[in-house]
This record gives C-alpha cells, sequence and structure tokens, in this order.
C-alpha cells in the first residue's frame, strides 16, 4: 500500500467496514546474518534485499525471534546519525528554520571527520495531533465542528509551508495537503453511519500530523540545495501489536508495539535503491556532501498493511528504530532543555543537567515521571549499544546528557565484596537523579490474614490484571496480609470495584477488614545505579522527607537497587524533591534565613554582608544564605517560593506593594514549612 501516493479514502472507508474483526498477524522469521557494514554497496544492497525476501518467503511460520538488518551509505566513512525533533521544536516557521539549519550544520560534520548521513526523525507540529483527535471527537456531534476545526488545522500548516518555500516547491505539497484533508472528510463522514470511532481509524487520522511535517521540514531543505528526501514510514515500519488507541498523552510506554525487523529492513533496502537511488543518494561524492533524510515519526503500518502508530510520544521509538536499521552512530533528542536534569528544574530550581546515564537508569527515570524518553524506546539502542544524546536545541553547543551502557546486574553487584556507606568514598554520590509521578492513587486491602497472605496477594493482583489496572508499585505487611498498590489516580475507582467484587464474599463475612482507596498522592523516587551495594542511601532519603515534614504514605525499593521510591501526599511533592535534591548534595547546602530588623543599623549591615559575601560561602562552604523573609516593626517580604529576596533592593521593597503586614505567626508557618533542613531566623531588633 503506497500511502505517500495517496488512494487513502478506499483504505480508510475499508477500515471503517472492516475493523471490528482486523487482527494483526505476527510474522516472526529469523534471520542469522548480519549485513557487513564495510562491504555494504549499491548493488549488494539490491542482492540483500532479494534473499531477505527468499528467506522471509520461507520462514513466515517461524517463531523466532527476528535478527535486525542495517544499511548503510555506501562510500560513506560515517555511520548515519539521526535526530529527532518533538512538536516545541516545530512550532512555527522561524523553529523549522531552526530545525533545518541545524540539520544541516549536523550532516556537515564536526571535528574534521567529514559529512555525515542524516536521518531526522519528526513529530506533528506543536498541538497538531490534538487537533486531529479533536476532529475525530467531533465527528459523531457535530459534522461542521470537526469540518472547521480540520480546515484550521490544514490552513495552519499550509500557511507555515508558505512561509518556508517558494511555490514551485510547495505547490505540489499543498495539492497533497489538500487531498488529505478531503480524505479525512471522508471518513468523519463515515462515522456517522456507524455512531463510533473505531481505535484504529483514530490512529490513522492522527498520524497525518507527522506526514505533514515531514513534508513541511523537506520543503525547506529543499530552498537550501542539500539532497535531501522525505519518506511516509508508514511505508517502511512494519509492526505486531494491538490497535488499542493513541494512549494516554505523555505515556512512558508504547503499547506493547514491537518492530518486524525483517520486512522493516528489507523495505528499507528498497526505498534506497529506488527513490534513493533516483534521487542520486548513491552517487554521492560522500567525501564532501551527505544526504539528510526526513522520516514521519509515531506513524507505522501492520503486516496486514494497516495503517497504524507506535501510540502517544511514540516518535522517540521511531527515531530508535531506524537508529537499529541504519546501523547509526548516535540519536539525538533534541528537547527545549540542556540535557537529562537530576529533578524537574520547575519544581527544583537547583536542578542541573546530568552529564551521562546508563540505559538503565534512564528508563528507572522515565518509568517514574521524569521527560526522558519511553522506556520501550531505549531498547534497540541497547540492542545495538547506540548512544543516545539529548541536546537543546536552543542551545546546541552545550553536550547536553548522553545515555549508552548497562548497569551491572545485581548478581555482579554481589560480587564486589563488602556493603560500603555511600558517604565513605570520598562523597561520591550514589544517585543520579530524582524524579516523581503526579495524580496517584493508593489501593488498600486490609486485614486479609484470615484467608492466608498468599491467596490474598494471587487474587489481589488477580483482579488488578482482569481490570486492567497499572500497578506502579506494591507493597504488604506480613502482620495482618495488608497489601497496597499505588494505581493511576484515574484508576483508582476501577481498581477499587476490582477488589470489592474480587472479595465480595470475605467482604460480606467480615473476614476482611475493609478495601480503600486514597487519591491525591503521588511518588518520588531517587535512582542511581550508586546505590547498589552502598549503606545509608535509604536512610539519607527518608530523613530528608522527615526533616521536610513531610509524610511518607508508602515506601518501595527495587530488587535491582537502582531506585527507591516512596508515595507522599500531593501537596507536598515539590518540598520532598527539593529535600531529596539537598540531602544527597546534588546541589548547595541551603540554609534559609529569616531577619528580623532587616532595616535597622545592625540588620541593614548584615544584609550587606551577606549580599556581598554570598558567592564566597558558596564556592568555599559549600552553604547557599538565603534570605526568605525580611521583616521591620511594620511589614516583612516573603521570597516566592523560598527562593531568596534581592538583597540589593531589599531596603525599597520592604516599602513596596510586594510586602506584607508584619505578622510574627505567619514568620513562624514560612520558616516550619520551609524544605530546607538548615534555617535561621536572626533578630536584629534592639526588642527583647
Amino acid at each position: 500500500m503506497q500511502f505517500k501516493n495517496h488512494g487513502m479514502a478506499m483504505a480508510l472507508h475499508a477500515l471503517l467496514l472492516g475493523s471490528a474483526s482486523l487482527s494483526v498477524q505476527a510474522f516472526a522469521p529469523s534471520f542469522g546474518t548480519r549485513v557487513n557494514k564495510a562491504s555494504f554497496t549499491p548493488s549488494s544492497l539490491v542482492d540483500y534485499r532479494t534473499n531477505v525476501v527468499k528467506q522471509y518467503a520461507t520462514v513466515v511460520a517461524d517463531d523466532t525471534t527476528e535478527e535486525e538488518q542495517c544499511i548503510t551509505s555506501p562510500g560513506s566513512q560515517n555511520p548515519w546519525e539521526v535526530h529527532k525533533f518533538g512538536g516545541a521544536s516545530l512550532a512555527d516557521a522561524g523553529l523549522y528554520r531552526t530545525v533545518g539549519d541545524l540539520l544541516i550544520k549536523e550532516s556537515a560534520g564536526r571535528n574534521d571527520c567529514g559529512p555525515i548521513p542524516t536521518m531526522a526523525v519528526v513529530s506533528a507540529r506543536g498541538g497538531m495531533t490534538d487537533q486531529l483527535v479533536k476532529v475525530m471527537d467531533s465527528a459523531l456531534v457535530d459534522f461542521e465542528e470537526a469540518k472547521s476545526v480540520l480546515s484550521t488545522a490544514v490552513g495552519g500548516v499550509i500557511e507555515l509551508l508558505k512561509e518556508l518555500a517558494p511555490p514551485e516547491i510547495t505547490d505540489p505539497i499543498e495539492e497533497r495537503f489538500r487531498q488529505d484533508e478531503k480524505d479525512i472528510l471522508s471518513v468523519v463522514q463515515s462515522l456517522r453511519m456507524i455512531n463510533t470511532v473505531p481505535a484504529v481509524t483514530m490512529e490513522v487520522v492522527s498520524g497525518y500530523g507527522e506526514i505533514w511535517s515531514a513534508q513541511t521540514l523537506y520543503a525547506y531543505l529543499k530552498t537550501k540545495g542539500v539532497p535531501c528526501d522525505w519518506i511516509d514510514a508508514r511505508e517502511i515500519l512494519v509492526v505486531k501489536g494491538d490497535s488499542s488507541g493513541l494512549g494516554e498523552k505523555g505515556a512512558a510506554s508504547t503499547g506493547g508495539v514491537v518492530p518486524l525487523w525483517a520486512e522493516t529492513a528489507s523495505r528499507m533496502a528498497n526505498w534506497w535503491n529506488t527513490v534513493g537511488k533516483e534521487n542520486g543518494f548513491l552517487d554521492l561524492d560522500y567525501t564532501t556532501t551527505s544526504p539528510i533524510v526526513v522520516i514521519t515519526g509515531f506513524v507505522a503500518t501492520t503486516a496486514n498493511g494497516v495503517p497504524t502508530t507506535l501510540k502517544r510520544s511514540g516518535s522517540d521509538y521511531s527515531a530508535t528504530v531506524f537508529a537499529k536499521l541504519t546501523g547509526s552512530g548516535r540519536v539525538t533528542m533534541w528537547k527545549n532543555t540542556d540535557g537529562v536534569y537530576t529533578a524537574d528544574p520547575r519544581r527544583v530550581p537547583e536542578a542541573f543537567p546530568i552529564a551521562s546515564l546508563k540505559y538503565d537508569e534512564a528508563m528507572e527515570l522515565a518509568y517514574f515521571g521524569a521527560q526522558v524518553l519511553h522506556p520501550s524506546a531505549m531498547i534497540p539502542c541497547i540492542d545495538d549499544s547506540i548512544p543516545v544524546y539529548v541536546r537543546n536545541i536552543f542551545n546546541p553547543a552545550f553536550e547536553g546528557t548522553v545515555i549508552q551502557g548497562r548497569c551491572q546486574s545485581l548478581k555482579e553487584s554481589n560480587t564486589l565484596g563488602r556493603i560500603r556507606n555511600w558517604r565513605s568514598k570520598g562523597g561520591e554520590i550514589p544517585i543520579k537523579g530524582i524524579t516523581s509521578v503526579d495524580k496517584i492513587a493508593l489501593v488498600t486491602l486490609e486485614g486479609a490474614s484470615v484467608i492466608g497472605g498468599a491467596s490474598a496477594a494471587e487474587r489481589f493482583m488477580g483482579a488488578m490484571a482482569d481490570a486492567a489496572i497499572n500497578v506502579l508499585i506494591i507493597t504488604q505487611a506480613s502482620s495482618e496480609s495488608s497489601i497496597t498498590v499505588a494505581v493511576p489516580e484515574n484508576e483508582g475507582e476501577a481498581a477499587l470495584a476490582a477488589l470489592k467484587n474480587a472479595f465480595e464474599l470475605e467482604l460480606s463475612r467480615s473476614t476482611i477488614n475493609s478495601v480503600s482507596v486514597l487519591p491525591e498522592m503521588s511518588i518520588v523516587a531517587i535512582v542511581g545505579e550508586g546505590m547498589a551495594m552502598k549503606s545509608g542511601v535509604s536512610a539519607t532519603f527518608m530523613s530528608s522527607m522527615s526533616r521536610a515534614n513531610v509524610n511518607i504514605r508508602l515506601i518501595a525499593q527495587g530488587s535491582s537497587e537502582r531506585q527507591v521510591a516512596v508515595v507522599v501526599d500531593a501537596k507536598d511533592t515539590s518540598r520532598a524533591l527539593r529535600a531529596a535534591h539537598m540531602a544527597f548534595t546534588l546541589s548547595e547546602t541551603t540554609a534559609s534565613v529569616a531577619i528580623l530588623g532587616s532595616t535597622g543599623y545592625l540588620g541593614s549591615a548584615l544584609v550587606r554582608q551577606l549580599d556581598s559575601q554570598k558567592e564566597r560561602l558558596a564556592e568555599n562552604l559549600g552553604v547557599d544564605m538565603r534570605v526568605n523573609i525580611a521583616a521591620t516593626s511594620k511589614k516583612m517580604l516573603v521570597a516566592e517560593n523560598m527562593n531568596g529576596i534581592n538583597l540589593s533592593s531589599l531596603s525599597d521593597d520592604i516599602r513596596g506593594d510586594a510586602a506584607k503586614d508584619f505578622d510574627l505567626d505567619a514568620i513562624t508557618n514560612e520558616m516550619e514549612a520551609d524544605v530546607n533542613p538548615l534555617r535561621v531566623i536572626i533578630d536584629c531588633t534592639n526588642s527583647e
């Protein structure tokens, strides 16, 4: 099915009529040969594809795991590199130019290594997927609204396209966009006949954002005269998995979607020897230039030829899949931050970029809410040891974070020798980052000792599985066979209902005390390979929670010893993150200071001294003296988020609109609520 050449309307109608009975035939042929990159020439690529097709035909029924197949650019001394750009990096014409210019610079090579064959995997422009989802959601209710939303979406991308390239480039692309709009409208009208939106249809339509985005970036690259083309990934990437919809926005899972590597490699090779050859990519002088190929992220096709997606945020997965296919030397995920941070900088202002992570550490951080990349997306890179770089598109000179290598297994850690306290090794920090998962509920079964702990646990987890509840953490108390799990808050009531149904008889006989759900919780986790076989890590973590007056509802440690997680009240999440971040000296020790009588003779002298000595205190003692409260006998000034008052303008600010009436009880409450363990009140008044 050639989606790039369109004819989608009939295919989409077929999806509508047959969506209820569609099933994915999963083929898993095994190929024992791997392409030799050094000898991979255009002619051998043709032979390779012929061999793959022959082998594929003879082993369709084989149930073994597929081996990946790689293609490389003929004549290039450098392997391919893959760059992935999310919607935030493609929000307007200026950002498309930024991305295009960056790709041209990256493909030119670095450190005199020569040109680098480059692939760019793109998401839809910012907000486009949500617009297309809105079109489908409106389809059954108000056709005119759906039509209007679609018209706005398509009109926006065409307007953006025309900002980037002249008519001779944009006219054929605009024609394709208009045809896409007609095809989607045809689907919208057809949905009213069946009065539902099948999941597979939602996936087909929502994937158009990536298709339009890839062509838009391609149009800009054409204006720069570089050898380039774009690929609709639905023509190349073949996957197996269910069509269960797009998944939750921002979810850290690709929904069990797995590439069919052999068929995908065969199609990639075919594209290279046909379209790539027509574009002259096989005849380039790779010592002076190299191609840039723009690929649609997120979208794919099934073995049956049915369009599908890699689920929400699946463009990360697209990037690593194509990196593995092409034997890439690296993958770069371009974000709007300077890499992966030690904590969310919006909640922990002291957070800073991490220089390097192991694959396992990055997956743990992603699982517990950090915006790194999909845990599933790591797998192709882990298989081929491809490093993943996370860099800032607005600060490309900064190296960012590199993710590569595996952590030691627990078995390997156990062979290292005796356990040591983590503070005994010259202050080496055992963790890499601190992260959190918001909107969590705790579901608890209490007092199941009568029916036996093992049986209770089995039935408990069986009920969760039957109700398709995503269990994030589980803990069990041996005394009364009480079991608690952390689940997404929007699944809390469903989990509670599942337990009531599973233990209906025991509840009626009071052999189980109760089942309950506690919403408005958050998970806070510390992650790092250095925790293994180190004592004192959990003690430091728990002590930091205590000093910040954060109540812990649940504690769990991963068996790998790479993470420790606690569940706390949602309102305490930011305080917990900041307290833990400081406890492991990932930031300077902060002393929160309140000065009474701050504008008097003594107070003014102290303020001037603290202001002038701030950098020296931080450098020599590692202490950030942060004045968060300053007061006179009538007024007081409190720093926003306890991030410190500007001391140089204190005397003016305390007389301004930001100042409040003096209230000693309010000062006491602010100091008690501060997450900083070092809190100092300095009285510079004459009053006793």
